[in-house]
């Protein structure tokens, strides 16, 4: 059963991020899907952006998880972790898709984040976990503990199954399921 807030972020991801192709299309994970879930436009507005937010925050105080700072993969985790970071009183950090090649060659910007840090993990859209498993690997490079990794939605099972394996707590705001679609990435 969905809380109100999960319902009012299944109600914008419905309006504002979901559309049905009529035809499959190739996603960025290499999958298949007619189901093109566009989370970066469903956040775009400010107050769609804190709705998320205090979902997220929400399900981490349901989970009894608590975090020091929020972050993942960019883009796709900025905007919810900037977020999550306001409401919450906490750091944020982003984490590059590939080490920076001059300065500090650093993958993490932002907060500094090292062995006594408690993470919260996020990503806007999640297909085979492949960018929220990036994420964790730059995260557990610094020593940090991630204690939570959630999405706006998971589109199937495989990053449950990856991030469980690894030992981490895993909790989508939404998934396949709710939206109606089918799974995608299957094992």
């Amino acid at each position: 059963m969905l809380s109100d807030l999960k319902l009012s972020v299944l109600q914008l991801i419905q309006a504002k991020g979901l559309e049905r192709r009529s035809e499959p299309f190739q996603l960025s994970s290499g999958e298949w899907s007619q189901d093109y879930i566009d989370g970066k436009r469903a956040l775009a507005s400010g107050e769609d952006l804190r709705l998320v937010a205090e979902a997220a925050l929400q399900q981490a105080q349901q989970l009894r998880i608590e975090f020091d700072c929020v972050g993942g993969l960019t883009m796709g985790a900025d905007p919810l972790a900037h977020a999550i970071a306001i409401l919450a009183g906490k750091r944020w950090f982003s984490v590059r898709k590939d080490r920076k090649g001059h300065g500090k060659k650093k993958l993490t910007e932002g907060a500094t984040i090292g062995p006594r840090d408690r993470v919260l993990l996020v990503d806007d859209v999640v297909t085979t976990g492949k960018s929220i498993i990036q994420a964790l690997d730059a995260v557990s490079e610094n020593g940090a503990e991630v204690v939570l990794a959630l999405c706006v939605v998971d589109r199937g099972k495989r990053a449950a199954e990856e991030l469980g394996a690894r030992g981490i707590t895993y909790s989508p705001l939404l998934t396949y399921a709710d939206l109606g679609i089918e799974a995608v990435g299957a094992l």
